[in-house]
């Protein structure tokens, strides 16, 4: 009797181990979404406390999924951070820093190794609907690092002979709209380039619906200049800047849908983020960074802080807020662990942080969190609460307001001449400096910038990082 009972116990164990393995199999690897937007603020989303934009589907995300409210890039501008989350690496340490313009000569290296091509690796169809900005088509395709197809402009939207003065200083030729490598048209309107990204992106899921795939949108928007489509001109309480990201808000539901329609959204994680703070000078055409001081090319909270909202109902309970800080050079290796991602030979920066996402930890890997690099400065380093800021020049308005019309207003340049230190949780405007009162945080924070000028460099410092490596050129 006892034997018949173990030998079903036996039979019972082994249709459960296999049947778990045959899930496994049919689930297979999770798809990747990274939603990655340019230049908005961190509170230009409803659930990180924007008064008068509506974002019912980011606000879902987030009930869905987990909110990080300390979430940093690793530099405030355009290139630089898409350099960072593709590739893991602080942008210093890979030879690229601030906006790539049209006719430059370099751009990401064919040895740094992108989250695309460590996905496509593991067989993952990849694709990218946006902007690029990791250098000029051709030499620096996006399909020269991963990516399977591209449609979408191949710098910023605002490269292009908007303006008069832009044209005559710049020289920019007309904005080009690729797909793969080819042009296909010249955008001299924009209205309708978030509608038609995402209808790309929608389009990329249903043919991939079977296999795994990583698919990442940089929107353009909401860069200045600003664009939305008429269904959504007008609808918001903010102007055209909350017309923008309602429409993007919008795009986010269609790529959800799309993901429910198919049976695939459990076993896919769809990140959202945005790339750097608003553009300050811009105005009411500009995004705010509230309660955070500063915005975009600045290493201030308001310049390096934004929302981020991950998705992934396998394994993340849904309506979590995390408050422990990671980096944007964080992603790749936390995405290696989940897909099962090699990762690449050379040194990178970011490490897994998904304990952290999860919540089973709060305690950041980082040993010295992170380094705030501008271009080649240190301007700040960061562990735990507090941030010590170096002597560097930063661009500010200084308490002036930009206007509406979609034109900027000149920066102030303001010189940090001292150092100084902010418990960024306590004092998130950065409005208290505390250096007086914390020696000893200071020497550790001073002693963790000496070990990251040694390996990244500091030209403050006139001081040249031996862990630097060479940009692509041409």
């Amino acid at each position: 009797m006892r034997a018949g009972i173990y030998i079903i116990f036996v039979i019972f164990i082994l249709a459960f181990f296999y049947g778990c393995q045959e899930e496994a199999q049919r689930v297979g690897p999770p798809n990747v979404v990274i939603i990655f937007t340019d230049d908005q603020g961190y509170q230009d989303v409803g659930c990180f406390g924007s008064p008068d934009i509506a974002t019912p589907h980011l606000d879902q995300l987030a009930r869905d999924g987990v909110r990080l409210t300390d979430f940093s890039v690793a530099q405030p501008v355009c290139s630089a951070s898409r350099a960072a989350l593709l590739t893991g690496c602080y942008p210093n340490r890979i030879g690229l820093h601030g906006a790539l313009m049209p006719k430059v000569d370099r751009g990401l290296h064919h040895n740094e190794v992108t989250m695309a091509e460590m996905l496509k690796d593991q067989g993952y169809a990849t694709g990218i609907f946006g902007k690029w900005h990791l250098g000029n088509m051709g030499p620096f395709s996006p399909l020269k690092h991963g990516f399977d197809e591209f449609v979408g402009i191949p710098y910023s939207n605002d490269m292009w002979p908007l303006h008069p003065w832009q044209g005559s200083i710049f020289d920019f030729p007309p904005l080009p709209l690729y797909h793969n490598d080819d042009v296909i048209d010249s955008l001299t309107d924009q209205s309708n380039l978030t509608v038609d990204l995402t209808v790309h992106a929608v389009d990329f899921i249903n043919r991939n619906k079977e296999n795994p795939f990583f698919l990442y949108v940089p929107h353009p928007q909401p860069h200045v200049p600003l664009f939305v489509s008429d269904a959504f001109r007008g609808k918001s309480k903010r102007g055209l800047y909350g017309d923008v990201i309602m429409e993007i808000d919008w795009s986010v539901g269609e790529i959800i849908k799309a993901l429910d329609s198919h049976g695939i959204s459990d076993n896919t994680i769809v990140i959202f983020t945005s790339d750097n703070g608003p553009w300050l000078s811009y105005g009411g055409h500009g995004g705010s960074a509230l309660p955070y001081r500063e915005g975009k090319g600045t290493a201030w909270e308001g310049g390096v802080r934004e929302p981020f909202i991950i998705k992934y109902p396998a394994l993340l309970e849904g309506g979590a807020t995390i408050a422990e800080h990671i980096m944007s050079i964080d992603i790749l290796p936390t995405i290696a662990r989940l897909t099962g991602g090699t990762l690449p030979s050379h040194k990178i920066d970011g490490l897994d942080v998904w304990d952290i996402i999860t919540g089973a930890s709060d305690s950041n890997p980082h040993r010295a969190y992170y380094y705030y690099y501008y271009t080649n400065q240190l301007h700040a380093v960061r562990k735990g609460d507090w941030k010590l800021y170096f002597p560097h020049r930063y661009t500010s308005l200084n308490g002036r307001e930009g206007t509406d019309d979609g034109m900027p207003i000149s920066y102030d340049y303001n010189q940090v001449d001292t150092l100084e230190l902010y418990n960024v949780t306590r004092d998130p405007a950065e409005s208290d400096n505390v250096i007086d009162d914390h020696p000893m945080i200071t020497k550790l924070l001073r002693e963790l910038a000496d070990i990251g000028r040694l390996d990244l460099g500091d030209e403050l410092m006139d001081q040249e990082g031996s862990g630097r490596r060479e940009p692509g050129t041409f």
